[in-house]
């Protein structure tokens, strides 16, 4: 997957994410970020269970991303604390 598929793949999946954790988003930039990093950590924690992680850009790498970048997500407020506005 060309590194253009990752980010879109990154931004759609830190878009979803961000809707799912907390209702409001972290700004594009850090949503594609959290996303990337969710793909990846979707992957790794996909295959320590035995299951295919990212293979392409298609539903079920989209599905694996999203639980990685919930994940990611899920974890960074956890550190960071939320922040009411």
């Amino acid at each position: 997957m060309s590194i253009f598929g990752w980010i879109l793949l990154g931004l759609v999946a830190g878009f979803l994410a961000s809707k799912i954790v907390d209702k409001s988003g972290q700004g594009m930039l850090f949503d594609i970020f959290l996303g990337i990093i969710g793909a990846l950590a979707g992957g790794f924690l996909f295959s320590l269970f035995g299951a295919t992680g990212v293979t392409g850009f298609n539903i079920y790498s989209l599905i694996v991303a999203v639980i990685g970048s919930v994940v990611v997500l899920w974890l960074y407020h956890m550190l960071m604390g939320r922040r009411a506005i």
